[in-house]
């Protein structure tokens, strides 16, 4: 039997698709428009980001010390100082161990040079003097070609360290400062916000900060495994400066993708200067098969369970934050996630029914069987 196509019930449809993707219109236009301010932003934001992060890491000496009864400014002041004399003994942790051993390394690398240049001069590639003469002339050539880009590029390499620093030096004054007063934030944000948004906002406040502790916390989970992981390894092949490798490892983990991709980089460096190149594809082998556990299984599973996420968004998260705002989107990616995901089980919770309780005085029918 055929069926007419309803010309009303086509209609209603058509306008009910119309009004939504219309909404749907008035949401992304607005994403956008916030996007662009949060971009012009950006100098300030970069830094209030990194000081909640740190926040994170340093409230719960913090609160233990307010909870014995010390003052606000002390504790903070305290805790501040001790994250600064920390910061630089891992700083001292890496440069001491490095500077010590600098002439053993440099004489490594001048023998590693020659190693490889008796290399290529022999077969197959049989690579003479003059060769590597020319070619050393053309690469000179080449450079003093490019000077100018070069002078923009180191230009702009020191615009960028400079920037970081300054972003490093305010990031600390906002973790001093929300560290002494952020108990105050809350009650204060009540006061100031009319009808429900008192409620809502301070509570979505308070589960977003949860969110980032657990973050932070997972993050450095995740990159104690690695620098256990990989110093075993650095230990077995007797690698010198394990104890800086091991660290820089661990601090690298809070930067996605060029962290690891750097601190491995100086391991296989470090390995093929002092014990040859067969230890140092052992070690590239080794920092290959950690990251790909790290990516894959531990940082999912770690951060799937602490923040509420699946890891496969995990994944995902990363993955667009990287190729939105390369490595800045990729350490942002999981939090904002997380954040969101914490906000859309809030909105759940309010826009959601409540509950229907059963009345025990009416009498319950029995449930009568399929056939």
């Amino acid at each position: 039997m055929s069926h007419t196509l309803s010309s009303a019930r086509s209609r209603a449809a058509l306008r009910t698709s119309a009004r939504v993707c219309g909404e749907l219109l008035v949401v992304l236009v607005m994403a956008a428009v916030t996007i662009w301010i949060l971009g012009r932003m950006w100098s300030v934001i970069w830094p209030l980001i990194i000081g909640l992060l740190l926040t994170t890491l340093t409230w719960p000496p913090t609160r233990f010390l307010r909870r014995h009864g010390w003052p606000s400014a002390l504790a903070a002041s305290t805790v501040t100082v001790l994250f600064l004399l920390s910061a630089v003994g891992v700083v001292a942790m890496i440069a001491v161990p490095v500077a010590s051993q600098s002439g053993e390394l440099t004489t490594g690398v001048v023998e590693g040079i020659h190693q490889v240049r008796e290399w290529a001069a022999g077969p197959p590639l049989n690579i003479g003097d003059d060769q590597i003469t020319d070619g050393v002339d053309a690469a000179v050539s080449r450079v003093q070609g490019s000077v100018d880009s070069i002078l923009t590029t180191v230009f702009t390499g020191l615009s960028t360290v400079v920037n970081g620093v300054v972003t490093t030096v305010l990031a600390v004054f906002l973790m001093f400062f929300f560290l002494k007063d952020g108990p105050r934030f809350l009650p204060w944000l009540t006061r100031q916000l009319p009808g429900r948004l008192a409620t809502d906002v301070p509570t979505l406040a308070a589960r977003g900060w949860d969110t980032l502790g657990t973050f932070v916390r997972s993050q450095a989970l995740v990159g104690l495994l690695d620098a256990v992981l990989i110093g075993i390894g650095l230990w077995t092949l007797g690698v010198p400066l394990v104890l800086p490798l091991v660290v820089l490892t661990f601090v690298s983990a809070f930067v996605p993708i060029i962290g690891a991709l750097f601190a491995g980089l100086v391991a296989v460096l470090i390995t093929l200067v002092s014990n040859g190149p067969a230890d140092a594809m052992i070690v590239l082998a080794i920092i290959v098969v950690v990251q790909q556990l790290e990516g894959n299984v531990f940082q999912p599973m770690i951060q799937s369970r602490g923040l509420g996420l699946h890891a496969g968004m995990v994944l995902l998260a990363v993955t667009l934050g990287g190729s939105l705002a390369g490595i800045v989107g990729s350490l942002i990616a999981v939090p904002i996630a997380a954040l969101l995901a914490v906000t859309w089980n809030y909105l759940r919770e309010q826009l959601s029914d409540p509950p229907q309780e059963i009345d025990s005085h009416q009498p319950q029918t029995a449930a009568t069987p399929l056939p």
